[in-house]
């Protein structure tokens, strides 16, 4: 079986981040978050994802307290718009930590860009690796624009960048520009929020290699060199989509490749960084 724990990308501060993470965005009851992580710990998933915006930090540390030890977990957490800005970035960051109940984070992310706090946002992302409370610092829903704008001022620069990309948004541009900058993509909705889960041609594929629509996706983002957090509540799938062990071939990734429409399911990065908020 995919091993998710020995599967790793090392990133350009040296640290080394599974290639599969577990996503919990609206897990947000307590029972619900033990025994999701729980099925997912025991599935071999050592990556979680969460966010001050999902307001379930604690629930989320409180219940890889009750699987595994921090060391051997990598947590990745964002800090939401309205937390930018130097002081606030630092001042919330302190509080995720306490209630996920650690001295640090693997991975911290700016959540979305926003033009009013770029710079300021960054430069305490920066502080707070030295301080030892990110070990590493990353960023989400940027896109190349900001990247290069971030560029002009950053001491260094982000190591992950998680985007929204499945089948019908491919983001190959972004992708490829990421890796020039030595930039690990994560993709964040990777099965396009169940959009693209009914596609004949992926159901056809599945077919042939005896997994499901889900699974050839989440192949599809690791034979391209992205990294995933897929979330899912049912135990069944969560383990399911762990079992990546089988190979595409380069006509099925083309195959998928061209399925792309450009389309979100989420907002457009572009205008949240005009707006300084999700809209």
């Amino acid at each position: 079986m995919f091993q998710p724990d020995k599967s790793t990308y090392k990133l350009a501060d040296g640290h080394e981040m599974p290639q599969l993470g577990f996503g919990t965005y609206k897990i947000d009851n307590p029972d619900l978050m033990n025994q999701t992580i729980a099925t997912a710990y025991d599935s071999g998933y050592r990556m979680f994802d969460t966010a001050q915006l999902y307001r379930n930090e604690k629930m989320l540390g409180d219940a890889i307290k009750q699987v595994a030890r921090r060391e051997d977990v990598f947590i990745i957490d964002k800090v939401t718009e309205m937390n930018q800005g130097h002081d606030l970035t630092i001042n919330s960051t302190d509080f995720s930590l306490q209630q996920l109940g650690t001295d640090y984070v693997d991975l911290l992310l700016i959540h979305w860009p926003v033009a009013d706090h770029f710079f300021e946002t960054w430069s305490a992302m920066e502080e707070l690796k030295e301080q030892g409370k990110a070990k590493s610092i990353g960023v989400s829903n940027f896109t190349r624009s900001q990247l290069e704008l971030l560029k002009t001022q950053a001491d260094e620069m982000p190591v992950v960048n998680q985007i929204e990309t499945h089948p019908y948004l491919t983001q190959q541009p972004m992708i490829d520009f990421d890796k020039k900058m030595s930039i690990v993509t994560q993709a964040w909705s990777p099965l396009g929020r169940g959009i693209v889960l009914d596609n004949p041609m992926l159901a056809k594929m599945a077919k042939h290699h005896g997994k499901t629509p889900a699974q050839i996706i989440l192949r599809w983002d690791l034979q391209r060199g992205v990294s995933i957090i897929p979330k899912s509540k049912t135990p069944e799938r969560i383990k399911e989509n762990t079992e990546l062990d089988f190979e595409l071939s380069d006509d099925e990734m083309s195959m998928i490749d061209v399925m792309n429409k450009n389309q979100r399911t989420g907002n457009e990065p572009e205008l949240v960084y005009e707006l300084g908020k999700q809209y």
